[in-house]
């Protein structure tokens, strides 16, 4: 009968202790002692690891709608010291992918599960449609919960609160502060999405407090963390609401002492998203200090992400870049898919590195279920993959495609297999398809330059941090992640319209799309097609529902919470 590999080790250790003893030649005064290392050499071969292991604290922190080029690290004019001193200190993330839209991230990330596998693949949840996250798959709080975590969310939901049982509460967290809808002001957080309502919660309670929604989840996160019983592994997920846009009417909104670090940016939405970018960045800070502070640090994993690319070329009334990448959120483009990630943890045997082995937002789940100890084969079938050795250990690639979507009511999808990527069909006409500077043209002279000087002036923005714990400033400079487009081809073959025939692209040297190759390899059109078409047999059909009156805040005390 074959052994298991914890019985092979466990028989290794015995034979080490044997052999050890063996070698040592002791007087017959010292048997006693003799006696007493074998003792003590047995018994740790024979404590099992659980008594051993000590389970990691979790913080996953989720910057909405954050593009590309919107932070330090990738070369962006708006600085974000803390953002970029955890992601130059830990394991930066190039060959990251998300979905390209909310719901279907957040569900991906909680679940593991592509979102054709999910229902979640078309759109997002508006406030007064009865869906969400289907309540046969249990969410990465729920899994980490049955290894003995603390589990609590601060931030946005967004996989559904039509009926209580979807509610995050009932997911797996211990508790939540927030908001379940996908957007609200930053004040006063109501949500007009076909009506207007109130949409602030602790737990089940109502909040109708005027505050910036980025320092209070700051707030809220610095209770859970001082009231935390440390001997408890902690599952943090800190879900910001920034820099998505607030309503139609003020999408832009942040205090003016933090638009005023930037007052070289000279356009006036470019700007206020800069405020809204370092409230953001003075969120992580804080946080991370926190952990400094309680003494959590050491065992800590810090996960950051974006959960699509940004909403550049004004949509939604949002002033996100994803530029030199070609697209928007909610495009297959790279830059509504390419998605902005680092991990940040002590417990990495490798830090200060990057790495463009290929990650999927659907990794996150088994990475961090792997880590805390569990048995990913617990998690069952899963489209997400445990990268938790090749980040600590900087290993050889696990993944070798993503599928970025499949919408069969928009008709359009995407897949990246190896280095090229397939992309059929267009949702938006068109319009956000190419490629959006930062700044307008007349402000490129105006750019912030990146340069030693400019990055990483972390001793100031991470002030609480004993200085015995934190680097000097000037091991803290790097070179930010630029990239490099290459060349757009002149061959008149090369223009790409995904909404008449299928686009490829060699991504490793041409990671801003400027030129299709699919007329001249047309078999690797072929074997990505037949990728696309393996995965749509396996999807379900979208969970969507319209929009439905009954929702209406008006009938509920105008504010917006479960009505069925």
């Amino acid at each position: 009968m074959q052994t298991t590999p914890h019985l092979n080790i466990k028989a290794a250790c015995l034979h080490f202790v044997e052999r050890t003893l063996r070698g040592i030649h002791l007087s017959k005064p010292s048997m006693a002692l003799s006696a007493f290392l074998y003792a003590a050499l047995l018994l740790t071969c024979l404590i099992p690891r659980a008594l051993t292991f000590t389970p990691p604290h979790i913080v996953l922190i989720v910057a909405d709608d954050l593009g590309w080029n919107d932070v330090g690290f990738h070369g962006s004019e708006i600085k974000t010291p803390n953002i970029d001193k955890l992601a130059y200190e830990g394991v930066i993330l190039n060959n990251y992918y998300v979905s390209p839209i909310c719901t279907p991230t957040r569900g991906c990330l909680m679940t593991g599960r592509y979102p054709i596998h999910l229902g979640l693949q078309h759109y997002v949840i508006s406030a007064p449609e009865p869906w969400g996250l289907p309540l046969n798959h249990t969410t990465m709080a729920g899994h980490l919960k049955h290894l003995g975590y603390a589990t609590h969310i601060v931030g946005k939901w967004h996989l559904g609160f039509f009926k209580t049982e979807y509610l995050p509460t009932r997911r797996g967290f211990d508790s939540h502060v927030g908001y379940w809808s996908g957007k609200e002001d930053y004040y006063t957080h109501m949500d007009q999405d076909g009506y207007w309502g109130l949409d602030f919660r602790r737990d089940m309670a109502v909040v109708n407090e005027t505050f910036y929604s980025t320092e209070q989840y700051t707030k809220e996160a610095l209770k859970i963390l001082e009231h935390h019983n440390k001997s408890q592994p902690l599952f943090l997920y800190l879900a910001h609401q920034a820099v998505h846009a607030g309503n139609g009417n003020a999408p832009l909104q942040a205090p003016q002492r933090y638009v005023d670090r930037f007052p070289y940016i000279l356009d006036h939405k470019r700007r206020i998203f800069a405020g809204m970018t370092a409230a953001l960045d003075d969120s992580v800070g804080t946080v991370v200090s926190a952990l400094h502070d309680l003494d959590m640090i050491d065992n800590t994993i810090i996960v950051f992400t974006t959960d699509n690319g940004g909403p550049a070329n004004n949509y939604d009334g949002n002033a996100a870049c994803n530029y030199p990448l070609r697209g928007t959120k909610n495009t297959l483009w790279e830059g509504g898919v390419h998605g902005v990630g680092f991990v940040h943890s002590r417990l990495l045997n490798v830090n200060h590195t990057q790495t463009h082995n290929l990650v999927h937002v659907s990794d996150w789940l088994p990475t961090l279920y792997g880590a805390a100890g569990g048995d990913v084969a617990d998690l069952g079938n899963i489209d997400g993959v445990n990268l938790w050795d090749m980040l600590k250990n900087s290993g050889p690639n696990v993944r070798s495609e993503v599928l970025h979507n499949i919408d069969p009511r928009s008709n359009f999808s995407a897949i990246s297999v190896d280095d090229y990527k397939l992309i059929q069909g267009d949702i938006s006409g068109g319009r956000n398809d190419g490629w959006y500077p930062c700044n307008p043209p007349s402000e490129n002279q105006n750019f912030w330059k990146p340069n030693a000087q400019n990055f990483h002036n972390s001793d100031e923005s991470l002030a609480e941090i004993p200085a015995e714990t934190r680097k000097t400033r000037a091991h803290n400079r790097h070179t930010p992640y630029v990239i490099d487009c290459g060349p757009a081809s002149t061959d008149p073959t090369a223009v790409c319209d995904p909404s008449t025939a299928p686009c490829l692209f060699h991504i490793p040297s041409d990671p801003c799309e400027f030129n299709n190759i699919a007329q001249s390899n047309p078999g690797i059109v072929r074997v990505l097609q037949k990728a696309l078409s393996v995965y749509a047999a396996t999807a379900v059909e979208p969970v969507n529902r319209p929009p439905d009156k009954n929702a209406n805040p008006t009938l509920h005390g105008g504010v917006w919470g479960p009505w069925q």
